[in-house]
């Protein structure tokens, strides 16, 4: 299942602008070397969620995952989450839950507060973490400008102005428009774990949803992928079995009603 939007033009009109005629073909050469970027969010320990998508990623031949933050919070296996995103070449920014993370384990936050709300994911990151895992998430930064092919790429978590601030697909036209970049071709976001993208000016925001908590149908990985070389975004979903995740929810968090709820929501 996907959705797709072509900005084509913005790379046609971005080349013609800067790239003389007879640097061009070289340069299209060069861009060739790295067509496809995966783009996670909100992966949030659901490691059943993150081994599907690693697996469209790999048969999509993506060459680079940029990930928005939110590693950890709701569910169990952020270990894992890690060890697979070890085998790709990846970027990481953090995302609130993050923050929380660090919250917990400087004692701004009760530990106790955050699981009554949010499960165990938090205590259990702290459990199967290293020192320096847990330090590369809570010190990752907020946000990260990056260039790729000659695209210029804004990595936020939730907006551009608020690691925190939620972006709907329903958000009110003059908040969106707001996302504009100067000098940024593509701008993105997740927190709000519901995919779409919008043309914010000379700027495409593209939310990519959640990987593992989609808020609108549960049992789809939500993710997206942009092809520089055909000039496509994708917005993706792809499904994963949720029966093991339940199974560790009863075990671990059986009072929390929303955390098996939203997994097993809208589905058919």
């Amino acid at each position: 299942m996907n959705n797709s939007c072509g900005f084509s033009a913005i790379l046609s009109d971005f080349l013609k602008n800067k790239i003389s005629t007879e640097y061009r073909e070289k340069l299209f050469y060069q861009i060739r070397k790295l067509m496809k970027i995966g783009v996670l969010s909100d992966i949030h320990g659901n490691h059943y969620a993150l081994t599907e998508v690693l697996k469209a990623a790999t048969h999509e031949k993506v060459d680079r995952l940029l990930v928005l933050g939110d590693i950890v919070g709701y569910y169990y296996h952020p270990n894992k989450l890690l060890e697979q995103l070890n085998d790709w070449d990846y970027l990481l920014i953090k995302g609130n839950h993050e923050d929380i993370l660090l919250n917990i384990i400087s004692g701004t936050i009760k530990e106790s507060v955050i699981r009554a709300k949010y499960g165990s994911g938090h205590q259990k990151a702290i459990e199967q973490l290293s020192k320096t895992q847990l330090e590369t998430l809570c010190n990752a930064p907020e946000r990260r400008m990056l260039e790729i092919d000659n695209i210029k790429i804004l990595m936020c978590h939730g907006s551009p102005w608020s690691t925190d601030y939620y972006l709907y697909p329903d958000t009110q036209k003059k908040v969106l428009d707001k996302c504009e970049q100067p000098e940024i071709d593509i701008v993105l976001t997740g927190h709000s774990h519901h995919a779409f993208f919008y043309k914010a000016g000379r700027s495409i925001l593209i939310n990519a949803g959640s990987v593992g908590q989609n808020r609108n149908t549960g049992g789809l990985a939500s993710w997206a992928l942009i092809n520089t070389d055909n000039g496509s975004i994708q917005l993706k979903s792809t499904p994963y079995d949720v029966t093991q995740l339940i199974d560790e929810i009863e075990r671990m968090d059986p009072d929390n009603i929303y955390l098996k709820y939203i997994l097993t929501r809208n589905r058919k």
